[in-house]
C-alpha cells in the first residue's frame, strides 16, 4: 500500500444551497434522534472507470443536482444544535451542504479491499469539529477523481439526523437527480418526527431498557495490561452463500429429543451470521477466561415494527438498540451454535411497537441527553477491551441505486469503523448471494478471529480480493 502523503489534493470546494426556496425556522429532532451521537457518519461508494465515453465534469454535474436534491432534503441544509438538557434541534436556515473536488495520484486498485488506511480516510471530507456544532454543515461530501478515471464518492452525513437507511435513500434520490430524472413519489422524504416522540413522559416504564445499562467488562486479570494501548484493525470478510447456509443447518441441528428447543421458523442469514461472529470473539479472545460475561447489541429498524408503520420515506432516525441476555464464553463456546442463535432471535423479537413505545417514554424521561449519548456510545471500562459486539446490519439497504451517470458503484462500505466490536454487515455488490462483514478489533486480536471465522465454517480463507 502507498504512502498517503500527498496522496489526495483537494482541488476545489463548494458551499451548496437548495436551489429554491425552502421552510424557516427550528425543528425538535425526536427521540430516537436523540440517542445518536452528533459526528458524522461515513460512507463509501467506488465507481470503476466509465467505458461510455467522456463523463462531461462531474463536480458540475454533482454540485447542480445536489442544489435540487436539497429542496427535497432541506433539513441536510440546515445546521445541528443542542437546546436545555442536550436535546437537538436543526435550524432550518439553508446555510447548505459542503462538496469538495480531490484527485488521488494512486491507482484504485491500489486501495486492494478497502480495509482502512490514511489513504482511504482521505477519500472522506475532514471535518473540524473544534468549530462549534451549529457551523458544522450536517452534509460533507468529496468527489475522488483517479488517474484510471474511476471515482469514489465519500459522504459524510449527520448521525443526529439520519440512520443508514435514510441516509442512503438520500444518496439514490441524489443520483437520480444527477442523471436528469425526477423523484416519484416513492422517493421523497417524509420529515414529520413528531411520529417518534413519546406519548406517555414521565410515567411509569412498561420494560426495563437493559440496553441502555452499562455493557459487560473485562473481569479478573484475563486481559493482558500490555494489551491496554494496542490499536485496532479492521477486518474486511466476505462470506459466501453457500457458507451461510450452512451456518442455518448448523443452527437448525438441535437434539431432537428436546422438540420444544426447535425454533417456530428457520433463522435468517442476519441471525445466523451474528451467531457466528459472536462465537468468534469468545473463541479469539479466550484465554482460559470462560466465566467472562458478554453481550451482544444489535440496532433494529423499526420502521416496521411500529403500529402503524412509519410512512416508507420516513427521513431519519428509526433504528433502536436491542441487546440479549448477558452470557459467559463458556456458554458461546461449548454450548450448541443454537444457544447463540437463540439469543440474537430473542432480542430482536421482543421490539415490537409495544417496547420501542417505551423506549421512547424512557429517553424521554433522560433529564441530560449528553450524558446518555456518552454512556451509550463509549462507555467506561473499553481500554481493558471489549468483550461484546455491537452489529449494525446494512444487508436489505438500496446500495446498488446510487448511480450517478458512471454505472453502478462496485464496492460500498461505511468508510472508517475506528469502534472496538463493532460490525458492520453488507451487501456485496458483486451480485453472487455473498455478504461483506467488517469489524473493528484490537489488532492483536485479529488473526485469531480471522481463523475461527473460516475454520468454523470448513472453507478455506477466500483470495483477498473482494
Amino acid at each position: 500500500m502507498p504512502n498517503s502523503e500527498k496522496m489526495v489534493t483537494i482541488l476545489s470546494s463548494h458551499t451548496v444551497v437548495p436551489c429554491e426556496l425552502t421552510p424557516t425556522g427550528k425543528f425538535s429532532l425526536s427521540n430516537c434522534d436523540n440517542i445518536k451521537l452528533t459526528s458524522h457518519a461515513p460512507l463509501l461508494y467506488v465507481y470503476k472507470p466509465n467505458k461510455n465515453g467522456s463523463l462531461g465534469n462531474p463536480i458540475d454535474t454533482m454540485r447542480n443536482s445536489l442544489s435540487q436534491a436539497l429542496v427535497h432534503y432541506y433539513l441536510l441544509a440546515g445546521r445541528l444544535s443542542c437546546t436545555e438538557g442536550g436535546r437537538l434541534e436543526v435550524h432550518f436556515n439553508s446555510m447548505g451542504a459542503d462538496l469538495f473536488e480531490a484527485f488521488c495520484q494512486t491507482g484504485l486498485d491500489e486501495l486492494g479491499d478497502f480495509e482502512p488506511t490514511q489513504i482511504l480516510q482521505d477519500l472522506f471530507p475532514k471535518i473540524d469539529y473544534g468549530c462549534p456544532t451549529q457551523e458544522i454543515p450536517l452534509l460533507m461530501v468529496q468527489l475522488t477523481s483517479f488517474p484510471c478515471g474511476g471515482l469514489t464518492v465519500g459522504v459524510a452525513i449527520s448521525r443526529a439526523v439520519v440512520d443508514g437507511l435514510s441516509a442512503m435513500r438520500f444518496v439514490n434520490s441524489w443520483a437520480k437527480l444527477s442523471k436528469g430524472d425526477k423523484l416519484d413519489s416513492s422517493l421523497l422524504p417524509f420529515h414529520n418526527r413528531t411520529l417518534l416522540q413519546s406519548s406517555k413522559q414521565h410515567t411509569k416504564l412498561r420494560f426495563d431498557h437493559v440496553e441502555f445499562h452499562p455493557p459487560p467488562r473485562w473481569i479478573g486479570d484475563s486481559y493482558s495490561r500490555t494489551e491496554q494501548n494496542v490499536e485496532t484493525s479492521v477486518a474486511v470478510l466476505k462470506i459466501t452463500k453457500h457458507q451461510i447456509e450452512k451456518l442455518k443447518k448448523e443452527a437448525m441441528n438441535i437434539n431432537t429429543n428436546n422438540k420444544a428447543m426447535a425454533p417456530k421458523r428457520p433463522y435468517s442469514s442476519f441471525e445466523v451470521i451474528s451467531g457466528h461472529l459472536w462465537r468468534c470473539l469468545c473463541k479469539a479472545f479466550y484465554v482460559g477466561n470462560g466465566y467472562q460475561p458478554t453481550r451482544l447489541t444489535i440496532l433494529v429498524n423499526c420502521r416496521n415494527r411500529l403500529k402503524p408503520p412509519l410512512p416508507d420515506g420516513y427521513f431519519g432516525n428509526a433504528t433502536f438498540p436491542t441487546v440479549t441476555h448477558t452470557c459467559q464464553f463458556n456458554d458461546l463456546i461449548d454450548k450448541p451454535f443454537s444457544y447463540a442463535v437463540c439469543k440474537i432471535r430473542e432480542a430482536i423479537e421482543k421490539m415490537a411497537d409495544e417496547y420501542v413505545r417505551s423506549a421512547l417514554d424512557f429517553i424521554a424521561t433522560q433529564k441530560d441527553m449528553n450524558l446518555v449519548r456518552t454512556s451509550f456510545h463509549y462507555p467506561e471500562g473499553y481500554k481493558d477491551g471489549n468483550p461484546n459486539l455491537f452489529i449494525v446490519s446494512w444487508m436489505n439497504f438500496p446500495n446498488n441505486d446510487s448511480d450517478f451517470g458512471w454505472g453502478n458503484p462496485i464496492y460500498m462500505d461505511p468508510g472508517s469503523i475506528n469502534s472496538q466490536g463493532k460490525v458492520f454487515i453488507m451487501q456485496n455488490c458483486v451480485e453472487d448471494g455473498s455478504l461483506i462483514i467488517a469489524i473493528c478489533l484490537k489488532s492483536t486480536h485479529i488473526n485469531a478471529f480471522n481463523k475461527f471465522f473460516y475454520e468454523d465454517i470448513k472453507e478455506e480463507l477466500p483470495n483477498s480480493k473482494l
